[in-house]
């Protein structure tokens, strides 16, 4: 069993915010398994101990493979990022954000697939391993759009589908820290703006780094920090 200070694997880790949650975690001297659907394609030169892993997070079977691996190679795991995510622009033009009206169920099952049932197969795989480890922290990646109540959330023609699929996955933020409530499992949301990405054709206003930062921040909180809350960047979503 290999030995290191914290292992940490952040799903969707190959490009945009995840590339650069681990890069951020790597810097603070985490060994990251970068998960990724083709770990052949990920970029050569990374810093800090990162290890790409084959993750299909739609896949039961290469889920409960990595936690086995992660369990023969490490024994524990200390931090979870549930990154991956799709939207419905990924399977559409985006030039034309579809209304509520014109969303249909095939765009729900796509997208629900690998942004709300994957959160909960990879918490089933690896809360006990994330058990084993002292400090152990969940961060899933969400968006304001998701809110429910934050004012600006829905500004301009935000997809249904997306959006709800954020609110399910702030439900199971809520849900799974309120089980875990006084223990040493910290499990949050991370919100990172609009961030350049895949997502819109980079036309985002914030650089990965920027959207990725509270993730890292919300991934090494201390003992005393929040549980059961999304935040963007310092501030606290009322969602």
């Amino acid at each position: 069993m290999t030995t290191a200070s914290k292992i940490a694997l952040v799903t969707g880790g190959n490009k945009g915010i995840g590339l650069a949650i681990v890069t951020g975690l790597a810097a603070k001297g985490f060994t990251v398994l970068m998960g990724t659907r083709d770990p052949a394609q990920t970029a050569d030169e990374l810093a800090g101990d990162v290890r790409p892993v084959q993750l299909d997070v739609t896949s039961q079977h290469q889920v409960d493979a990595l936690a086995q691996h992660v369990e023969t190679e490490f024994g524990r795991l200390d931090v979870l990022v549930n990154n991956a995510g799709v939207h419905p622009l990924l399977f559409r033009p985006l030039d034309h954000i579809p209304r509520p009206t014109e969303e249909i169920v095939e765009d729900y099952r796509n997208v629900y697939e690998v942004n709300v049932f994957a959160v909960v197969r990879m918490m089933n795989a690896f809360l006990p391993l994330l058990d084993k480890a002292e400090a152990p922290r969940v961060v899933n990646v969400t968006s304001m759009r998701g809110s429910l109540g934050e004012p600006g959330a829905w500004a301009g023609q935000p997809s249904m589908v997306y959006s709800s699929s954020k609110t399910a996955l702030n439900a199971l933020t809520a849900h799974y820290a309120r089980e875990f409530a006084g223990t040493k499992l910290k499990i949050n949301g991370a919100a990172p703006g609009h961030v350049a990405t895949d997502f819109n054709q980079h036309r985002g206003t914030r650089t990965p780094e920027e959207g990725a930062a509270v993730a890292i921040r919300l991934a090494t909180v201390d003992d005393d920090g929040p549980s059961g809350e999304v935040y963007q960047d310092d501030t606290r979503l009322a969602w």
